[in-house]
């Protein structure tokens, strides 16, 4: 099974807002089509086909889904791999497939076009004699046009794919070996400099060959071995960008990116920058200018590390930043600041002025 599509009729079951329901009638009203369904309760109610089709409901399969050990591909799949042009003449050739069996070319007579059906494929003639008028339109055999109407009514318009139009997409048939060890010498020159593709080629049968014996894995010829090397090149960039380039995505984490959590003051530095309701007057240009606030918050004791206004079209980070890092390294340097962001002499003067407060109030 490799169809990823659900019928739905009489009996088909849903999971509608929590609560599993069933199709006991379908109608056509002026608003549209209609399904009435049947909760495990036994209450009855009617909504809109659309309806089903929403977030609020799920279709309840019968039987398994798409699974990796079919014998063909996913639809998705296999249309996914067809470029502008084959995509549009697979187009056309359904629409063939279509007129052939309901004589209308939409495959529906509430979109007929001008002229449709057309004589020679009327429904009430004999499915042969529409194959025979249609093989000679299209100029192939009928047993092609048999062939395409079996398909289609399969697996629908992926049906109609042949196996030559994918060819193409389908990478180099080499050994799952080689293409190993050529991955792993990409990944080797990665902090070296940028190597040629044949001196990669050439290191990995030398590689395979001192690993697996001499013909334990056949070699590929030097142009299938470009092929996969500008396959492997998608996923370890290394012939193709920059150096540096290549060294950065090479270091990036494996893991996902989540949320970073401070440990200790100085080791994450947040800047924002902020345009004010306020306007200054430029001595230089004689304009009027708006300004805009920049600060810089040690993320760890939410310790203001810098602050600069400067006008909107100015650009203060980068004097901000070595201001806020100053800040952070004389913080270091005094083992003295708290992690509250003020240092014990200011706690000090602090609690003197309130207990000053306090016996004055007192007296």
């Amino acid at each position: 099974m490799s169809s990823a599509g659900a019928r739905v009729g009489v009996g088909t079951r849903f999971r509608y807002d929590g609560e599993t329901v069933e199709v006991i009638e379908m109608a056509i009203t002026a608003m549209g089509n209609e399904v009435v369904l049947k909760d495990h309760h036994g209450r009855v109610m009617r909504l809109a086909v659309k309806e089903l089709l929403s977030d609020r409901a799920q279709v309840i399969p019968d039987g398994p889904g798409p699974s990796g050990d079919d014998d063909e591909d996913l639809a998705s799949v296999v249309l996914a791999q067809l470029s502008h042009g084959q995509r549009k003449a697979l187009l056309g050739r359904a629409a063939h497939i279509r007129e052939v069996l309901t004589g209308y070319r939409s495959g529906s007579p509430e979109m007929a076009e001008e002229g449709e059906p057309r004589p020679q494929y009327a429904p009430d003639r004999p499915l042969y004699e529409r194959y025979a008028d249609k093989a000679a339109e299209v100029g192939v055999t009928p047993r092609t046009i048999q062939r395409w109407v079996q398909g289609f009514q399969r697996r629908g318009e992926a049906g109609l794919v042949g196996g030559d139009q994918l060819s193409y997409r389908q990478g180099p048939k080499v050994d799952d070996r080689w293409v190993e060890t050529a991955l792993e010498v990409m990944a080797e020159h990665t902090g070296e400099s940028k190597p040629s593709r044949t001196l990669v080629i050439e290191r990995t049968r030398a590689r395979v060959i001192a690993r697996f014996g001499l013909d334990a894995v056949a070699q590929p010829s030097r142009a299938t071995a470009f092929r996969v090397l500008e396959d492997l090149e998608r996923r370890h960039p290394l012939f193709r960008l920059s150096t540096k380039r290549n060294r950065d995505i090479a270091d990036r984490p494996k893991r996902v990116y989540g949320k970073l959590r401070p440990t200790r003051p100085g080791e994450y530095l947040l800047m924002d920058t902020t345009r004010l309701d306020v306007f200054a007057f430029d001595p230089f240009t004689l304009r009027w200018v708006q300004a805009e606030l920049t600060v810089s918050m040690d993320w760890y004791d939410r310790c203001i590390c810098g602050l600069r206004l400067t006008s909107a079209t100015g650009w203060a980070r980068n004097g901000i930043h070595a201001q806020g890092r100053r800040g952070l390294n004389d913080r270091r340097r005094d083992h003295r600041w708290r992690s509250g962001g003020h240092p014990p002499a200011v706690d000090r003067r602090q609690r003197r002025d309130r207990g000053r407060a306090a016996w004055r109030n007192r007296g």
